[in-house]
């Protein structure tokens, strides 16, 4: 079963979570989860849609998909060889990873660069999901827009939505 994008809970057992349109909803308790455990992902999607079309995976990443054969995930990423040829990702063997200078989102119909991320999936009227969630790259699974730093990103409606009930928030 596909499970939604939890914006950095680095692919929590996620059974026994509540399904919806085949992709498992986050914010409720798992296995291993404390009840009423607060997740700050609120779906909306728009990391994954303005940021999306950077992803780029690591090495382990796309050794586990070749190896797993994970040809949908494969066909969404080209490669370049050190020597500088770019080749399709559903064309490496698992021992031409070590070879890979760069990987980048290209659509596999165009060889373009896609708009958007491709697995990212409308599952409600303002809800996201990824529909890889459970083998998302590394970069994804790490992702915390709410941390200051490298990944903070203020457009989050999730940080909007905790600076605004937080007890600084209201102090002038």
């Amino acid at each position: 079963m596909e499970s939604a994008c939890t914006c950095g809970r680095n692919g929590k057992d996620i059974q026994g979570k509540t399904a919806y349109l085949g992709v498992v909803m986050a914010g409720i308790a798992g296995p291993g989860e404390e009840d009423g455990e607060e997740d700050l992902c609120m779906q909306c999607g728009l990391c994954c849609r303005v940021f999306g079309v950077g992803i780029s995976p690591t090495p382990e990443n796309l050794y586990s998909w070749v190896a797993e054969r994970r040809l949908e995930i494969l066909r969404h990423f080209y490669a370049c060889r050190t020597d500088g040829t770019w080749v399709p990702c559903t064309e490496l063997d698992a021992l031409e990873i070590g070879g890979i200078a760069k990987v980048e989102m290209r659509d596999p119909g165009t060889g373009g660069y896609p708009a958007v991320c491709p697995f990212l999936r409308r599952v409600g009227k303002s809800r996201y999901a990824c529909a890889i969630h459970a083998e998302k790259p590394e970069m994804c699974r790490n992702y915390m827009p709410w941390v200051f730093g490298e990944t903070y990103f203020p457009r989050c409606r999730a940080l909007s939505k905790r600076e605004g009930e937080s007890a600084w928030s209201r102090i002038r």
